[in-house]
């Protein structure tokens, strides 16, 4: 995998869809959205997945968001040749891949592992702003890996612990960075944004589209 665009002999072939490399529901629904056929292209059973997504000491939110996908980028390549491996004549697919994480100042609250915990997080963000990280990667056909980030700011208005408990047992939060989805129960909180509205739910749609018409995906 190269960063940077690849040079070829001609022009580059168009790609009726590209490999997604995430189990994401929202980030699937995203790109259906903008017509975009993809196939899944998931974490084997000897992949660490969780592993890739562990914070280190020191780390901002955008180093870290950039930092994950970019491993999430790394592994699915590496998913796309074991796949293709004696393939006759088969045309590698570009890949999809992205990250999401929640920050309050410079602390990234990433997916809550139970109830308290979420129900914790829920109540830093009442009343305050924070913001919503989501980086996305393509490696074209040739290993080329181009990036995009996307900061969006959201405010949460001051909410009673009996909401925000309710919410919890809806059972949302789990799976979230930051323990909420934008485009679920949790919008009832939420006073304002500020940036990117499918960003914040996991797959900011105008960079992504731009990325995969780079790439000459076709859109349907």
């Amino acid at each position: 995998m190269t960063s940077g665009a690849a040079g070829s002999s001609g022009p580059a072939p168009h790609h009726s869809f590209v490999y997604l490399a995430s189990q994401s529901p929202r980030r699937q629904a995203l790109l259906g959205q903008i017509g975009v056929r993809f196939e899944l292209l998931l974490a084997e059973p000897h992949e660490d997945a969780e592993a890739l997504e562990a914070e280190r000491p020191g780390e901002s939110p955008q180093d870290y968001v950039m930092r994950v996908t970019l491993a999430k980028a790394t592994a699915a390549c590496a998913r796309r040749d074991r796949l293709l491996t004696g393939t006759r004549d088969a045309t590698p697919a570009p890949i999809l891949v992205a990250d999401t994480t929640v920050a309050l100042g410079d602390e990234i609250l990433g997916k809550p592992s139970d109830a308290d915990h979420a129900l914790r997080m829920l109540k830093r963000l009442a009343g305050r702003e924070h913001q919503v990280l989501t980086a996305v990667a393509l490696v074209d056909a040739s290993g080329a890996l181009t990036r995009a980030l996307s900061m969006s700011r959201v405010r949460f208005a001051a909410t009673d612990e009996a909401s925000l408990a309710r919410y919890v047992r809806s059972g949302e939060p789990f799976g979230k960075a930051g323990a909420y989805g934008i485009q679920g129960r949790a919008a009832e909180f939420i006073e304002q944004i500020d940036g990117s509205y499918s960003g914040i739910m996991g797959l900011p749609l105008f960079e992504t589209a731009a990325l995969l018409r780079a790439a000459r995906v076709t859109f349907q």
